[in-house]
């Protein structure tokens, strides 16, 4: 019992001294940075527009100088004085994804990004750096933000509707989830928020999600377009919406994104959140996530509420894509690990799922018959239940992942990562979703 108590003493200590940490050096209060990122194939910049605040901070307040993950990009406020790392965040970007398509060898774009990082009390720092496929710093900007600049636009309550949704916790100790309406006019508002709450329920039906609900906050804010629907490119059709996502994203005709993020995070104005859903007004499918930057999912397509927790899964835990295709994609450089928690080049595969493998387990590891048939998506649903537990629960070391049919390896041969017939995430992909949540929750 001492001995327990011990541990309750050192654990609330802890929590204690992340608290002290933030109220050092931060309001609770939200810096909302704005950059472009550009360039072509060959070459990254990073340059920043401008600064907003908002009232209050729904982001994490421990771990705050830490990275779960490494990401394409990263993020971090330094401290003037002595350089110390006082906060640090990592995401990836659509203009990183451009930049592997014949496209970017041919012409240089532009994209928008937002950033939040808590508002320092002091002048700070800023530092973004954005990494390339080998993990090498490719751009970096640096720049002072003084929190007492004129220049700092002051966010005000936008007048949007929003509603809770969901409440597991308090603002401080909870993860914050928005849900922004596309493509619904003023008359299919009450559409939306009834979307909103079926696709909440649908994420929070799988596990791990479902089992760690009550760590989880989920609002939905009302955005009205001028045009029902969403854009549709190769097909003429364009609306006037919202947030103006579109398909054929790459010319991709599934892909469904926006390249609009100062127009989507000056709509959800001064709600709080970490993490953004667009709910796209159409029963198309398609959808989108890029890890820790925007989920985008469509709203009634009968597959809606898997592909929704699929994207969540690449937006909010870093996981890649457990799919390949035959002539696409290109493999991982050679010698490097890539950084999602769920695909491995087997470089470092000791900091992947090494640990869960059972013993005399070959790596790779060969799939068996089932899995080497073509049909094995139109056929899942006709399985035993004990044949999709194989599939899905037995962790080996497969190869194909990532687009890539050879040299990256995924840790089962079907999951929720991999294609949508499959219910459940894999025991790999299930562990990097708790870590997730432990990381911003405790």
């Amino acid at each position: 019992m001492k001995k327990l108590l011990t541990s309750f003493a050192i654990l609330a200590a802890c929590f204690a001294a992340g608290a002290q940490d933030f109220d050092t050096y931060f309001e609770d209060a939200t810096l909302r940075l704005d950059y472009v990122l550009c360039g072509g194939a060959d070459n990254q910049a990073v340059y920043f527009q401008q600064a907003s605040k908002t009232s209050g901070w729904a982001g994490r307040r421990q771990h705050m100088d830490e990275l779960l993950l490494e990401g394409n990009g990263q993020i971090r406020l330094r401290s003037l004085d002595d350089g110390k790392v006082l906060y640090a965040n990592s995401f990836s970007t659509l203009f990183q994804e451009w930049q592997s398509i014949p496209e970017a060898s041919q012409v240089q774009k532009a994209f928008e990004n937002c950033f939040q990082v808590p508002f320092p009390k002091e002048k700070v720092e800023v530092e973004v750096t954005l990494t390339n496929a080998r993990r090498e710093v490719c751009a970096t900007l640096r720049h002072v933000i003084d929190p007492a600049d004129i220049l700092i636009r002051r966010i005000h309550d936008n007048g949007n509707p929003c509603i809770t949704v969901w409440e597991g916790g308090s603002l401080e100790k909870a993860i914050d989830i928005v849900i922004v309406a596309e493509g619904y006019t003023a008359e299919e508002k009450a559409k939306f928020f009834s979307d909103a709450r079926r696709l909440e329920e649908g994420v929070f039906s799988h596990e791990p999600f479902a089992s760690r609900h009550g760590d989880f906050n989920v609002r939905a804010v009302f955005a009205e377009s001028q045009g029902s629907g969403a854009s549709v490119p190769r097909e003429g059709e364009w609306h006037d919406t919202a947030v103006s996502c579109h398909y054929d994203t790459f010319y991709s005709d599934r892909y469904l994104t926006t390249s609009s993020m100062q127009k989507l995070y000056d709509l959800i104005g001064t709600v709080p959140f970490e993490h953004v859903i667009v709910l796209v007004n159409t029963p198309r499918y398609g959808g989108g996530g890029v890890f820790n930057s925007v989920t985008i999912a469509s709203s009634n397509h009968p597959t809606a509420n898997i592909v929704l927790v699929h994207e969540f899964g690449h937006s909010f835990a870093g996981l890649a894509d457990e799919y390949a295709y035959d002539n696409y994609g290109d493999r991982y450089p050679e010698g490097i690990e890539p950084w999602e928690p769920n695909v491995t080049t087997l470089t470092d595969f000791a900091s992947k799922w090494e640990d869960m493998l059972e013993p005399g387990t070959p790596v790779p590891t060969p799939v068996d018959q089932l899995e080497q048939r073509r049909d094995i998506r139109r056929i899942w649903n006709t399985l035993p239940a004990k044949d999709r537990e194989r599939l899905n629960l037995h962790v080996g070391v497969y190869e194909g992942a990532a687009y890539n049919p050879t040299g990256v390896f995924r840790p089962v041969q079907e999951c929720r990562m991999r294609m949508n017939e499959c219910e459940h995430f894999c025991p790999v992909c299930s562990r990097a979703i708790q870590r997730t949540i432990d990381f911003y929750t405790r």
